[in-house]
């Protein structure tokens, strides 16, 4: 995970405190959890000074594919379609009235390709981020403490009870282990993150809805990585 400043936090008693042994156990498998489900319904929500965008869609945590509808907020509505991207490459599909979610089997035609950028672009950093909220295993959980992981609050997302958590730091940056922050579950399932995104003053907020999860298709072109 790459490091990002966290603004804003749960509700109730706050941190940090440490880890208990419970919730080491739980983050340590937050991720883990979205790659057993093979995938989850998101909403991410991007930050922009001139209005910000909304993906509605599903990521594919064995596939590392995403899929789904983004809608623009505030005035500017030119990037209103569809979407699809893997860690590389990103596919839109422009439609004037784009639907409330994307259709089960994307268009055969009329989709634009381009890289998937690594900096500079809000939307572009927050699809890659969604794509590594999955792991094909654990993490290790006896490293969490000592790399920060921390305890902040507890909050309640669509009536479930979450707690808090943040960390650890990214590799090489001691530190930065308040840069992200996990909103999981007493199973161990993830229920929200929030990272920052460049400059902007507004974190990106990806939240894993009840929406029953839908299968990816890839769009004509779309190799999925396996």
């Amino acid at each position: 995970m790459a490091a990002f400043l966290v603004v804003g936090g749960g509700s109730g008693p706050s941190g940090p405190r440490a880890l208990t042994s419970d919730e080491v156990n739980r983050l340590a498998i937050t991720r883990f959890r979205n790659y057993e489900a093979h995938g989850r319904a998101v909403t991410i929500t991007v930050p922009g000074t001139a209005g910000g965008l909304v993906v509605t869609g599903s990521v594919d945590y064995h596939g590392k594919l995403g899929y789904g509808v983004v809608h623009g907020t505030g005035r500017d509505t030119s990037s209103d379609g569809l979407i699809e991207w893997t860690p590389t490459s990103v596919f839109v599909h422009p439609m004037a009235n784009a639907p409330a979610h994307a259709p089960a089997s994307p268009p055969r035609s009329a989709w634009h390709s381009r890289p998937l950028l690594s900096s500079g672009s809000a939307l572009d950093t927050s699809l890659a981020i969604a794509l590594k909220l999955g792991s094909d295993r654990p993490d290790n959980a006896a490293l969490l403490p000592q790399n920060g992981a921390a305890w902040w609050g507890r909050d309640e997302v669509d009536g479930h009870r979450v707690d808090v958590m943040t960390g650890p730091s990214s590799p090489g940056r001691s530190g930065t282990a308040g840069n992200v922050r996990y909103w999981v579950g007493s199973d161990g399932t993830m229920h929200r993150v929030r990272v920052s995104v460049g400059s902007e003053s507004q974190p990106v907020v990806i939240d894993f809805d009840p929406r029953k999860y839908v299968p990816v298709k890839p769009v004509p072109g779309v190799t999925p990585t396996r």
